[in-house]
């Protein structure tokens, strides 16, 4: 399935102005692609019981999964305030439980281009039973 890339980053970049980072002022959107190659968007929305808080990563992988994704193809991550926005180790373990038999891409951007990893690269020994 092609995946476009720049696409996916602009979904991300304009659901990151919904962010919620009263704390952090860290805003960050993103897009998936799910296994029907649907795209769904989410952002990250803190709370002042830290705990609570929800990476705009797993915002996005929630909505997929609600619309009945079971298989995550691709995640692009845009924030503002960073280059090249990676998703922290909570994200990186639930995008490697939805990843099914496909190499999830995760999509960043470094000088206004798409940078392509895999999950498994970012997370060489995530956990699945």
């Amino acid at each position: 399935m092609d995946i476009d890339y720049k696409k996916m980053l602009e979904l991300a970049k304009e659901v990151s102005k919904n962010s919620y980072a009263p704390f952090s002022k860290f805003h960050v959107g993103a897009c998936v692609m799910g296994g029907s190659g649907k795209l769904y968007q989410g952002c990250n929305f803190e709370n002042s019981s830290f705990g609570l808080t929800i990476c705009a990563e797993r915002c996005a992988i929630g909505n997929a999964i609600s619309h009945g994704e079971k298989q995550i193809l691709a995640v692009a991550i845009y924030s503002p305030e960073s280059d090249e926005c990676y998703p922290c180790g909570a994200c990186r373990q639930v995008i490697f439980e939805f990843k099914g038999d496909f190499e999830t891409e995760i999509i960043t951007e470094k000088n206004n281009e798409p940078k392509i990893d895999k999950i498994s690269h970012l997370l060489p020994f995530g956990f699945k039973i």
